[in-house]
């Protein structure tokens, strides 16, 4: 009888992320242009930033443009910046559950929210729980976003509440946003173990520590977001990472265009279970004031 043929059990393959582009990252050109570039260059689909824009607020036009570019919106960012405060009225309660019904309308499976600004207290006292039952309500993810402290000087300023770090409090899922750990000068890979299963999406930029939130393109700072991405990997994270930076320095459409390629060919290159090395391209000099 011949003998039994043994085979050696595989490990199932690791979950593909994807990788989207925030349409912030073409700002300030329109929302148009960001759908367009993302399916010219090859991202996986776009997180659409709500924001004064008009296009922002209107699902059917962002189906259409989803339609039109075969660009998925898979995720949501809530208009909960200062330069957003007047989007959709006042209450932030409403906002985001506005922004989820966009999300679901839309067929994409996260909203990203900042924590509560500490003027906004009644609205923090409940915001954890808001969040949770809107989350449990809708089946959408609702990742809390880490932000950092404000400084003035050599004093800083509580701007949130209940506090700008997720890892101080108990939210269901979490968004790392490499450029916002650079502010608050936290190490990014030591933010990995931190989050651990409750990260859920990951803002891809780039910063140098410094006091503004820079957005570079990742390999021009010091965030080491080779290393995280890589780690992502070896982590077997599943999750979108969208690159949201800033190209509001760009002198032409051609230095804004190779920016967000080089973004995306960073991203491939270190997401790859055999990744390989991208050295990105020095591009523009962004200026502090251009930081947003």
């Amino acid at each position: 009888m011949p003998e039994p043929i043994r085979t050696e059990p595989h490990e199932p393959a690791a979950p593909e992320v994807q990788v989207t582009l925030s349409t912030a990252s073409v700002f300030p050109r329109r929302v148009p242009l960001a759908f367009e570039a993302a399916a010219e260059l090859g991202y996986d689909g776009v997180e659409v930033m709500i924001w004064s824009e008009e296009v922002t607020q209107n699902p059917r036009s962002l189906a259409k443009l989803s339609a039109d570019t075969g660009m998925p919106v898979r995720s949501v960012h809530a208009p909960t910046l200062l330069v957003s405060q007047r989007v959709w009225g006042r209450s932030p309660v409403a906002k985001l559950e506005r922004t989820a019904e966009m999300a679901l309308e839309l067929g994409a499976g996260t909203v990203v929210v900042h924590p509560p600004f500490r003027w906004q207290y009644k609205y923090a006292r409940q915001f954890q729980e808001q969040v949770r039952a809107l989350s449990e309500t809708t089946g959408i993810t609702i990742a809390v976003e880490n932000m950092y402290p404000w400084r003035g000087g050599k004093r800083e300023f509580q701007a949130y509440l209940p506090g700008w770090d997720p890892a101080e409090h108990d939210y269901d899922a979490v968004t790392l946003d490499l450029s916002h750990a650079s502010v608050a000068q936290q190490d990014a890979l030591m933010l990995l173990d931190t989050f651990g299963d409750r990260l859920r999406h990951v803002h891809l930029a780039d910063g140098n520590h410094g006091p503004r939130d820079e957005h570079l393109v990742p390999g021009r700072g010091s965030m080491q977001a080779e290393k995280v991405l890589q780690e992502l990997v070896a982590r077997r994270w599943s999750g979108d990472v969208c690159v949201e930076i800033s190209t509001r320095a760009a002198r032409t459409a051609a230095e804004r265009h190779e920016d967000l390629a080089a973004s995306l060919e960073f991203a491939r290159a270190y997401l790859s279970p055999t990744p390989q090395e991208f050295h990105t391209p020095p591009g523009v000099n962004h200026r502090p004031h251009d930081a947003w």
